[in-house]
């Protein structure tokens, strides 16, 4: 078969909202007071918008084959990420074939592990390589999940991660995970409230419903150790996320101590299967939640999932739409997916990207089933502004 050359590539953000998740309007439950590692200053406790969560917005990248079909992805990065795009990235796209995924990825990488490795630059690589596998997808007319093995199963199942795990259940999601709202700067007081709320909603939804408590790296481990130990009378699920994401060691601590049944996760901030091999080899989980949109992409996260099957562990992406949808749909050590719920009080099922993609699904009662449409199957809306570096 013929290869297909990459004529232009563009690079744009958006200003607040679209894909950037937690630049939500006053009033939403993201910005609630939530547990964070600035939670310690009491000046940033009430709000993650105020030490700044919202500030980097949204980045869409639109790469377009000589044939004139175009793919294209968005991340979060926004304005500094468009500019690595624009001014770095963008030399190995041009003229490259769009079947060769797995070198420009290469080349992306080591170009910039001088000033890269994780975060932002990561961020943009990860944004890249999805807008590569949705126009592969388009110039196959495939969806991805067939580009990448193939279905193993005709649905996927979700938990939903919001205020209310109560009305999750109703909505027909297999469990709920909630924010941890007081961490260790809070003391006892703080400790007592998280029981309290883990007790009330435990009663409202009963035994079998999962639940589970996101951190948000807020945590240190002795506060760790004593959070899991008084919440095991409730069945908690899992910790997730409860450290600073360089505490492999801690991780480790935390896992061996937690009570029986009840799992470790972390991942959401980690990047490139180097991070990820730190957290296998140190056995710093049950299950491992990369962000399909900030590890490095799809490529990178079908090679942090075959060395997390290879050593029996879960893989469970971190919320992200059609750009882990696909994915999950394809592994069999992904058995279920996370569903960020955006509506303010978090008791509708809305689109996550929304309004920047059209055509977005979303799952019904708590399933989903993806369609054939090629790469992803979503479509920019021409009616969000995108800036231009």
């Amino acid at each position: 078969m013929a290869k297909t050359k990459i004529r232009s590539v563009r690079a744009s953000y958006v200003k607040g909202g679209g894909a950037d998740y937690h630049d939500q309007a006053g009033g939403h439950w993201i910005d609630d007071h939530i547990a964070t590692p600035m939670a310690k200053y009491p000046a940033y406790r009430a709000s993650r918008q105020s030490f700044g969560l919202n500030v980097l917005g949204t980045l869409v990248v639109e790469i377009e084959a000589e044939n004139g079909t175009t793919g294209f992805a968005v991340s979060t990065g926004g304005e500094p990420a468009a500019w690595i795009v624009e001014r770095h990235l963008k030399r190995f796209l041009v003229g490259a074939n769009v079947e060769d995924i797995e070198e420009i990825w290469d080349q992306m990488y080591l170009s910039t592990v001088f000033y890269g490795r994780k975060g932002l630059v990561i961020n943009a690589i990860s944004c890249v390589d999805l807008a590569l596998w949705d126009l592969l997808g388009k110039l196959r007319q495939e969806p991805v999940y067939q580009l990448i093995g193939g279905e193993v199963r005709n649905e996927i199942v979700f938990y939903a991660t919001g205020a209310r795990p109560d009305l999750a259940k109703q909505l027909g999601f297999i469990g709920g995970k909630m924010p941890l709202h007081h961490g260790p700067a809070e003391g006892e007081e703080g400790l007592s409230r998280n029981l309290k709320l883990l007790r009330e909603m435990r009663d409202r939804v009963g035994e079998d419903f999962w639940l589970m408590y996101d951190c948000w790296m807020s945590l240190d481990l002795t506060y760790a150790q004593k959070l899991t130990g008084a919440c095991a009378e409730y069945n908690l699920k899992w910790i997730e996320e409860a450290l600073l994401p360089d505490d492999y060691w801690g991780y480790a601590a935390l896992k061996k101590t937690v009570p029986p049944g009840m799992m470790v996760t972390t991942g959401e901030h980690e990047a490139t299967r180097l991070g990820f091999r730190m957290l296998l080899e140190m056995e710093c989980a049950d299950i491992l939640q990369p962000d399909v949109g900030w590890c490095g992409g799809l490529t990178e996260l079908i090679k942090i999932a075959d060395d997390a099957d290879a050593r029996k562990v879960l893989v469970v992406p971190h919320g992200s739409s059609v750009y882990s949808y696909h994915f999950t749909l394809t592994r069999h050590n992904s058995p279920f997916s996370e569903f960020l719920m955006m509506a303010p009080k978090a008791d509708r099922v809305i689109p996550m990207f929304s309004p920047l993609l059209l055509d977005e699904p979303v799952p019904e009662n708590g399933r989903l089933r993806l369609g054939d449409a090629p790469g992803f199957g979503v479509r920019l809306n021409p009616a969000c502004t995108l800036h231009t570096i």
